[in-house]
């Protein structure tokens, strides 16, 4: 018996138990090997004249569930008993990177075979307690066999007899046969599952679907029995099972036809069959990229927001190939997170993989890739918002909150590139509008975009403050997600383009436009002469807005006199870097107690009659009275605000004590 030709039994231990995390890869390693095989002997039919290939190329995938073995065999260029002695006897040696290198042209294009360590027919030994390799190089006579338990060594044999496998029994046969001998199975490790016609489907399936070369097995199905002639009126058909040979792969891609060659329903079902999904694709994008990294890719933006996007346990990410084999199922480097809703396929041969083939060596190959994939998408939104609005407002509903936290998440820094996809209801026109077209229809002398921030739009569109907003001519966006305020927070401002032409504000030079909550206590949007009035009503009840300030304790910072409150008589405005909306979210959060508090500032109107009351309560020194009258009107703006009152029980008793 012959060793390992390695430095010790440990490096194939680590093959075996260490570098692949997940046991049932085995099947698609073999496959890959079977498929290489196939590849160099195709190519070498090309360039060996005195080499021919008249016969299908194909991998053969067999079990014996009494036996307990897996057999993966191919017609492919075979092994001589020194290949088997090299290839399989020397670990981490790969016959199909030698091939690669040895046939590469001058012009440095590589032979398209997917082996590179030496390593994945190894991992075999995850679920075989023996495996065997039978073999015959293509042109040669003999079949040669390599057989190893993974533990002590290996031996490389002539096969002769009972001991050649029917595939290779024929005259002029090539090819290799490797059976696979599975470990009985334990309460830690399921080997039985292997040994299941479904099983292996599923995993042809899952990994090896698009291997160029068909993958085929005998498969069991049912049929009727000819109905006897003597046969009755009563007879009831019977069915007997056979077997036949089915090809149980795809073979060939959908992502790497062009999309000119296929129909749209042909996508759909893809897709729909791919990702387990009932709708069809709100959008398809298909593309594909050669030279220095060549890829295909097919994306797909859903129909519906899938129900666990927003929650932690939802996994982003493209499917990797390389050469039509999956290497991951969610590669997340592939689309950043304001994206995660894309679902697809990106295939390429000139990722370099790590030994396990389960994950990658170098980012900056797929940063390239995840760039390009980035840029097509963000080019499609573009073209849903602009050519097809009400598509993409019923994207935006799914996914758009996604975009809004892509900003808060980066701290402002992809503000430029997805601010121009968002989308806010418009107070004034009451439908969704784009910042851009919030900018073109700006008031003059208007410097400021306004938002409304809540939980609900009737409510924010009832406010006071929003009406008196509208009445000076100024529109307002009405947010009702949890992430608006902060976005807008770390957004500051939005670059309005210049614009020329013979529209009202052609002439306008490019400028960066400051967003307000209308809601904050720094707002202006009084007149000039509305901001007299205001300043000379403060000036001249001061001691009343002590008195109330003192009345209402810390629930407020000060009380003043507002220009901008309409008909309203008061409200609750926030002044300092967290709003009132804000406060309300972080309230809801796990660390509520530490939540910081919004600076409350109580406004107070001094056109409306309740304002009267308040100047009259205090000449009557009635101090009782002017308590009553400023903790109701605090009560009551929470109210408007859509907030709580810190004391409903205290509010229903001063409105019984008003009453």
């Amino acid at each position: 018996m012959k060793k390992f030709k390695t430095e010790s039994q440990k490096l194939l231990d680590l093959m075996i138990n260490s570098i692949y995390t997940n046991k049932e890869i085995f099947l698609r390693e073999l496959i890959s090997n079977s498929s290489d095989a196939l590849d160099k002997l195709s190519f070498t039919s090309l360039t060996d004249k005195d080499v021919n290939v008249d016969e299908q190329l194909a991998i053969n995938l067999a079990f014996d569930k009494d036996a307990r073995t897996i057999t993966v065999s191919d017609n492919g260029i075979g092994m001589s008993a020194e290949d088997l002695d090299k290839n399989l006897g020397t670990i981490a040696h790969s016959g199909s990177e030698q091939f690669k290198e040895e046939n590469s042209d001058h012009q440095g294009e590589d032979v398209d075979i997917i082996g590179q360590f030496g390593v994945g027919f190894y991992s075999s030994f995850m679920v075989a307690e023996k495996v065997t390799v039978a073999s015959r190089a293509y042109g040669q006579d003999g079949v040669n066999v390599w057989a190893s338990d993974g533990i002590k060594g290996y031996t490389v044999s002539e096969a002769t007899g009972d001991d050649v496998p029917e595939a290779l029994a024929a005259p002029g046969a090539h090819g290799t046969v490797i059976t696979l001998f599975l470990r009985p199975s334990t309460e830690e490790e399921d080997t039985d599952q292997f040994l299941s016609e479904w099983k292996l489907r599923e995993l042809v399936r899952q990994y090896s679907n698009y291997v160029r070369y068909p993958v085929q097995m005998m498969v069991e199905k049912s049929r009727e029995k000819e109905k006897p002639a003597d046969a009755g009126d009563d007879y009831k058909p019977e069915y007997e099972t056979y077997q036949e040979l089915e090809t149980i792969n795809s073979m060939t891609p959908i992502w790497k036809k062009r999309s000119s060659d296929v129909e749209q329903k042909d996508y759909d079902e893809f897709y729909k069959t791919t990702f387990h999904e009932w709708q069809d694709p709100a959008r398809t994008l298909s593309f594909h990229a050669e030279g220095a990294l060549s890829y295909d890719a097919l994306l797909f933006i859903p129909s519906a927001a899938p129900f666990d996007l927003y929650s932690k346990d939802y996994e982003k990410g493209l499917a990797l190939y390389t050469s039509n084999v999956l290497i991951q199922e969610k590669c997340a480097d592939l689309l950043p997170d304001y994206y995660n809703f894309v679902r697809g396929i990106v295939d390429s041969p000139d990722v370099t993989l790590n030994i396990s083939r389960e994950t990658l060596q170098q980012n900056s190959q797929l940063r390239a890739i995840a760039r390009r994939v980035e840029k097509k998408i963000h080019s499609e939104l573009e073209s849903m918002r602009d050519n097809d609005r009400e598509a993409y407002e019923k994207f935006f509903e799914n996914f758009g909150r996604g975009l809004k936290f892509g900003i808060y998440n980066s701290y402002g820094s992809k503000s430029a590139d997805l601010a121009p996809l968002l989308l806010f209801w418009s107070a004034k026109h009451e439908k969704m509008v784009t910042l851009a077209e919030y900018a073109a229809e700006m008031a003059d002398g208007q410097d400021k975009i306004y938002y409304a921030a809540g939980d609900d739009r009737d409510r924010l569109a009832k406010m006071p403050v929003v009406k008196n907003a509208l009445d000076h001519g100024f529109d307002v966006l009405l947010c009702t997600q949890d992430v608006d305020e902060f976005m807008f927070q770390v957004m500051r401002s939005y670059h309005v383009e210049g614009t020329a032409g013979d529209s009202e504000h052609a002439g306008t030079e490019a400028h960066d436009v400051d967003f307000a909550n209308v809601s904050a206590a720094d707002l202006d949007l009084a007149t000039e002469e509305e901001k007299k009035e205001a300043e000379e009503a403060s000036e001249k009840n001061k001691d009343l807005f002590s008195a109330m300030s003192e009345s209402l304790g810390d629930k407020v910072t000060s009380v003043r006199v507002s220009a901008q409150l309409g008909e309203a008589p008061a409200r609750v405005s926030a002044e300092g870097p967290v709003s009132l909306e804000m406060e309300r979210v972080l309230e809801q959060g796990p660390d509520a107690a530490q939540a910081p508090k919004a600076q409350r500032v109580l406004e107070v109107n001094a056109q409306h009659p309740v304002f009267e009351k308040l100047v009259a309560a205090k000449s009557a020194g009635d101090d009782d009275k002017l308590a009553l009258y400023s903790s109701l009107l605090y009560d009551q703006a929470l109210l408007v605000e859509g907030l709580p009152v810190d004391d409903p029980v205290a509010f229903a008793r001063n409105v019984c004590e008003l009453m």
